[in-house]
């Protein structure tokens, strides 16, 4: 099939793009290989991906509109996976500007090719993020998302509701997919396990925040990419829901529909150091910190309604996860 995957250069893009080339498809991967953090790794994830026949760069920004719909014209999609977009929680207290521009216009004008070329399903990156305030332990599809934490998560929520709205609209089908905490090889150097190995490794202090007390519901990048796979052929269809009532987040109104990708099993902070420590084969420096403005002291996904649609729940355990990261990170810093 004919799939653009948009932020193909990012952590989740790329793999996602890799997997999809070695099915078979045609990939145009779109990215505007921004700033936010090192750029030589981007450069080196779609160097890979540029080996492949099936794969076709696009360099541009989402909010590009020119760019966008000339390159609609010219490659229109049956496929679009949009895992571009501003992402980290915390980044978004210092530039919020950077989310609205990207979350919200770049999604419009992606939202506007689709429904001008009629895509048999559009597959968007949210987060657990948007649960923000919720208290209900594991955090289901259904559950109240109006109480988000940071700009960062109100971007995403308002993201999976514009995307109802065309699919209420446009028949448009759509799958918006909740992510819990993705980690593993060429992950992003913002994210908690790639600052750990890199301050642990060049013997530097690791900041703890939240005192370690929080827990994370951690997904292995090759289980959220499993995941993704299976659901790209299940556009959702109005009136088919699956499981028992009240189980699928499937719209009365429109083809739209959330589901949680992680394995609903959390795992402390403290003993995800205590993992990566062992991975790595010395011990952290910890400078216990406060929890930071944003951060919620838990997430807990409940993968039902993944396993009712696909058979499919994450599995891999943080160990040979994090094993698996910090044999990449080696690798990769001898490169750089």
């Amino acid at each position: 099939m004919k799939i653009w995957v948009t932020g193909s250069a990012g952590f989740i893009g790329f793999h996602l793009a890799r997997r999809l080339l070695d099915e078979g498809h045609f990939i145009t991967g779109i990215d505007g290989f921004t700033p936010y953090y090192d750029l030589k790794l981007k450069q080196a994830r779609h160097a890979i991906l540029e080996r492949s026949n099936g794969f076709r760069p696009k360099r541009f920004m989402l909010e590009d509109q020119v760019a966008l719909g000339a390159l609609a014209q010219e490659d229109p999609p049956e496929i679009i996976l949009h895992l571009a977009g501003q992402a980290g929680v915390r980044y978004s207290l210092e530039n919020p500007r950077a989310y609205v521009d990207a979350n919200l216009t770049g999604l419009f004008n992606l939202m506007e090719v689709a429904r001008e070329a009629q895509v048999k399903h559009f597959l968007f990156a949210s987060t657990s993020s948007v649960y923000g305030a919720n208290a209900s332990i594991p955090f289901r599809e259904n559950d109240r998302t109006d109480q988000p934490m940071t700009l960062y998560a109100a971007t995403k929520k308002s993201g999976e509701t514009m995307l109802h709205s065309y699919a209420h609209l446009w028949a448009m089908p759509v799958t918006c997919f909740r992510f819990f905490t993705v980690y593993g090889p060429w992950g992003r150097p913002d994210m908690a396990l790639f600052k750990f190995v890199d301050a642990i490794e060049g013997g530097r202090p690791i900041e703890v925040y939240g005192e370690g007390r929080m827990e994370r519901d951690f997904t292995y990048i090759d289980d959220l990419i499993e995941a993704i796979i299976r659901l790209m052929p299940l556009a959702p269809c109005m009136g088919a829901p699956v499981g028992p009532e009240g189980l699928d987040s499937l719209s009365p109104v429109g083809p739209h529909r959330v589901v949680n990708i992680a394995g609903g099993q959390p795992v402390g902070l403290l003993p995800f150091i205590d993992t990566i420590e062992k991975a790595v084969g010395r011990k952290a420096i910890r400078q216990m910190l406060p929890m930071q403005k944003g951060d919620v002291p838990r997430t807990f996904a409940s993968p039902d309604l993944l396993g009712a649609l696909t058979g499919f729940r994450p599995a891999i355990g943080v160990e040979q996860g994090v094993q698996a990261f910090v044999d990449w990170y080696r690798a990769w810093k001898r490169t750089v």
